[in-house]
């Protein structure tokens, strides 16, 4: 387990802020080799979810997968879409059990933002599979000084331009740089879009 953790705190920095009105998921793009196209870095679950990740790009791609996979059997069985606190669970069940029955464990952490029924929620699940709900994440790269950012800074009523700022400033305070950084929110109404 010790070894997933290194790998997610060597991975891209990544962001998570959320406000009654909407949440925003951000991750640095790192620099790759010319003529390499960068990896994507945010993705669409489901049309009112996003989620991102930090660690290793194969096991991050896994993740997503688990989680569309989980939102599509819940809209063909219940013919609306699935909340985001089940997905949370259910990425941390899968992770723990992948924990005691796997080689290894899965060397990533994923940051799961969504609006359902019951308004905007994002959730950080670990490798372990323990899960937290918040306002506020940063993970990966030198992650303690983004939250920090992250913390000092946080309103619960700003903009999403705002918190696209805050984030980047959040990234290029932890890696001393001026990131590119792959962006997502989705709102209150209920829908998730790259920006």
């Amino acid at each position: 387990m010790d070894s997933a953790l290194e790998a997610v705190n060597r991975g891209s920095t990544t962001i998570g802020i959320k406000t009654p009105s909407f949440a925003l998921l951000a991750s640095h793009i790192k620099p790759i080799r010319p003529l390499v196209e960068p990896m994507e870095k945010v993705f669409a679950i489901d049309a009112h979810v996003g989620a991102t990740g930090s660690g290793y790009i194969g096991d991050i791609l896994r993740l997503i997968d688990e989680l569309r996979l989980e939102g599509q059997k819940h809209r063909l069985s219940f013919e609306s879409p699935i909340d985001v606190g089940s997905l949370a669970k259910h990425l941390g069940g899968f992770l723990h059990n992948y924990t005691i029955y796997a080689v290894r464990p899965q060397a990533a952490s994923v940051i799961i933002a969504g609006a359902d029924q019951t308004g905007i929620h994002m959730y950080q699940v670990d490798p372990s599979g323990t899960y937290f709900r918040g306002a506020g994440f940063a993970i990966g790269q030198s992650s303690d000084s983004a939250l920090d950012v992250i913390q000092r800074e946080y309103s619960a009523d700003m903009t999403v331009e705002q918190a696209v700022q805050l984030s980047n400033k959040a990234i290029e305070k932890a890696l001393g740089e001026r990131p590119v950084v792959e962006v997502g929110v989705v709102t209150k109404e209920g829908k998730f879009r790259k920006i």
